[in-house]
């Protein structure tokens, strides 16, 4: 009976978003009352022991966000940094002139990866459109071709590299380890990028030739030569400062005496709240005062990026809650037992359940927060599992086969001006070359780690 709660949860939930058209905040609270109350929860508790169905959507709510809501904030804070000041020009200006006009679209993969560590998909996208059209103009090329890599070096990042914040979700779900994490993602996350972007968009992008729409591109697409940019090692570096900081932990964690005051220090600094913290204080002075803004301008910035995150952290806030009436009503350990005896593996469990609501829903964040909910419990009672791939496993199902339900596939249609048809054929077919091959990456470092 529990384990077909835990079915038609995951079809309610479905059926809630892309047939009722509900809201995922609402449909996920509504689905977690439904499971606590299906599998015997008392709606309200009689203590603290035996948390009731509003009880455990409290506290997984609060214990979810009270963490990432922190981490959300300070990223978006320090894209718009990165946005505002020009950085992210700067890092793809310099890459392309290293590259070369001729590989242009290998720069183009390489500028998404790093200016897609402290920036959502759509805000990175948006903000590198413009150095896309530009290009396609100068070269000639297609804009498929030099398209391509730039949307999916976004979305690996997007999908599997903390401090994103489904993967940070995820890292705290499955209890891994941020570093390990980190440097796991850019092991699987580097040659999934290359072959679904340089290498897949060159071969497509041979087949469909689009040139800059007209419209948008007289708008975005015209020079801005005269511009002064901050330089490309301090905008590296700044981006760069919350993962070198939250590496330092794990390498603390393998070299110094535990709690002696060294290995407390960067432990410390390596938490993701005080990496990222360090790191948009920090551009504030380097991208912000050293380049003549004023503190007035920073301050504006920093407000005025922050009203789109209210959506993302609602969501991520409600996955949370339906992973805790998970544990709390007993599904978790059941569906851990069923697991460990009919010896499914938690990292292949943990991508098709993230595939399967991907594709019916369009939200990787949702399926990425649902799957990582059902799956953490198996992974706590197998030996041998590695909490880091399963952030990675559950982060790459959760990015397959994007489609007409999906914000990010009418985004890429219209700015590229493709058909429905070419859409498929390009957008959809990277996601789904990013989710399989990181999928078979993710199997072969699971046999070395």
């Amino acid at each position: 009976m529990l384990l077909l709660i835990v079915l038609a949860a995951i079809v309610v939930l479905l059926l809630l978003i892309t047939v009722a058209k509900l809201n995922p905040f609402v449909s996920l609270i509504i689905t977690a009352i439904g499971v606590g109350y299906a599998a015997g929860m008392p709606l309200v508790g009689p203590d603290s022991a035996h948390p009731g169905i509003i009880d455990s959507i409290k506290a997984g709510m609060g214990n979810t966000l009270g963490f990432l809501a922190i981490v959300l904030v300070l990223g978006t804070m320090l894209g718009k940094m990165m946005a505002e000041s020009g950085g992210a020009e700067r890092i793809a200006r310099t890459l392309i002139d290293r590259f070369g006009e001729r590989n242009v679209h290998w720069a183009m993969m390489f500028v998404a990866f790093i200016v897609g560590i402290p920036v959502f998909f759509q805000v990175g996208f948006v903000l590198l459109v413009p150095l896309i059209f530009t290009i396609a103009r100068k070269t000639g090329a297609s804009l498929v071709q030099i398209g391509l890599p730039l949307v999916a070096g976004l979305s690996v990042v997007h999908g599997l590299v903390p401090p994103h914040p489904a993967a940070m979700a995820a890292v705290g779900i499955f209890k891994a380890d941020v570093g390990l994490t980190i440097l796991y993602s850019i092991i699987v996350g580097l040659p999934t990028a290359i072959i679904a972007g340089p290498i897949y968009g060159k071969w497509i992008g041979k087949r469909i030739f689009k040139e800059i729409p007209k419209e948008i591109g007289e708008q975005l697409a015209e020079s801005k030569e005269g511009k002064e940019l901050p330089g490309f090692g301090n905008t590296v570096f700044t981006v760069l400062v919350p993962v070198i900081l939250m590496l330092t932990a794990t390498i603390a964690d393998l070299f110094l005496v535990k709690n002696s005051p060294l290995f407390n220090f960067f432990k410390f600094l390596g938490d993701p709240v005080v990496a990222l913290l360090v790191a948009t204080v920090y551009s504030f002075f380097s991208l912000g005062f050293a380049r003549g803004l004023s503190r007035e301008t920073i301050l504006k910035f920093t407000n005025d990026c922050l009203a789109p995150t209210a959506t993302i952290l609602l969501v991520i806030g409600a996955g949370g809650a339906f992973n805790k009436v998970l544990l709390d009503s007993g599904i978790g350990k059941y569906i851990a037992d069923w697991a460990q005896s009919s010896h499914v593996s938690p990292i292949l469990l943990g991508w098709g359940i993230a595939a399967m609501i991907r594709v019916a829903t369009g939200s990787a964040t949702v399926s990425m927060m649902t799957a990582a909910g059902i799956v953490a419990p198996i992974a706590a009672v197998i030996p041998g599992t590695s909490a880091e791939l399963l952030v990675l496993a559950t982060g790459a199902g959760s990015l397959i086969l994007s489609h007409v339900n999906d914000s990010g596939f009418w985004m890429i249609k219209e700015y590229f001006g493709m058909s429905v048809k070419e859409t498929l054929l390009t957008w959809t077919a990277v996601e789904t070359i990013i989710s399989v091959v990181a999928l078979a990456l993710i199997m072969v470092l699971a046999v070395f780690v």
